[in-house]
């Protein structure tokens, strides 16, 4: 897929940087044929932060757009970028990934694009992110209207990859909110949903203050371990922390009706 994903930012990149990380195929001559620097790197342990950060490293432009092999940019998109990155503004900008999957498509979020600047570094050994230290250096976060395509394997090749990651999130999370996160959505990926309930509990109790937290932890109860006492009693905290949620509102009314 790599050359389809180098192609889509062409219009885009003044350069390309393309961290290999033990490919055994045509990895390094495609990425090579579409002009892109290669830089091969040690995978072991396993660390996708410091894959992404040995390219950041090597990146002279003045903004960076993150892009794994496997995803592309929309046509559409690639003005939206130039203009981001013209406003030289110290932010992290929030991009829409469309994933697709066997006739299946969903969104998620994330940042892709922001200034290159030495303190921008990826956190954490998987589910990497860059957020934390955009903040940290006083950058912002903000959301744009840039749209990346993401072209899964089939759910049994993903699956495999999913308990690979279990693994490394697994030794990560211990008190950690933020990775706790990231677990809750590998287990339920795996549909192992009572550890995933159990995750989400965790995460709760780490974020008493945390609407979103406290939110999920009411849809695990309610949904999968059809717990209906559990289930409102979370939601309730959560409408204390937003009182006029349409969401939380809809399953404290969903779980009455049922009572």
């Amino acid at each position: 897929m790599l050359g389809r994903c180098l192609a889509s930012v062409s219009a885009v990149a003044d350069e390309l940087v393309v961290v290999d990380t033990g490919s055994t195929d045509a990895t390094v001559a495609i990425a090579r044929g579409h002009g892109a620097v290669v830089l091969h790197h040690d995978f072991d342990p396993v660390d996708f932060a410091a894959a992404r950060n040995a390219g950041l490293a090597r990146a002279g432009g003045d903004h960076i757009l993150v892009l794994d092999a496997d995803e592309t940019l929309e046509p559409a998109s690639a003005p939206v970028v130039r203009s981001l990155a013209r406003a030289g503004e110290n932010v992290g900008y929030v991009v829409t990934r469309r994933n697709h999957q066997e006739g299946r498509t969903w969104l998620d979020h994330a940042v892709r694009l922001f200034p290159g600047r030495p303190e921008h570094r990826y956190r954490h050994r998987v589910h990497e992110t860059v957020d934390d230290s955009i903040l940290a250096a006083g950058g912002r976060l903000r959301r744009s209207e840039i749209i990346l395509d993401h072209h899964l394997p089939p759910r049994a090749e993903h699956r495999a990859k999913g308990l690979r990651y279990l693994a490394l999130l697994e030794e990560e999370a211990a008190g950690d909110a933020d990775r706790l996160v990231f677990l809750a959505a590998e287990y339920h990926k795996l549909e192992r949903f009572a550890e995933a309930t159990a995750t989400a509990e965790r995460v709760a109790l780490l974020s008493p203050d945390d609407f979103t937290a406290q939110f999920n932890v009411a849809l695990y109860h309610h949904f999968f371990l059809q717990d209906p006492d559990r289930a409102k009693a979370d939601v309730q905290k959560a409408l204390v922390l937003r009182p006029t949620d349409p969401e939380a509102l809809a399953l404290l009314a969903e779980i009455d009706a049922g009572a």
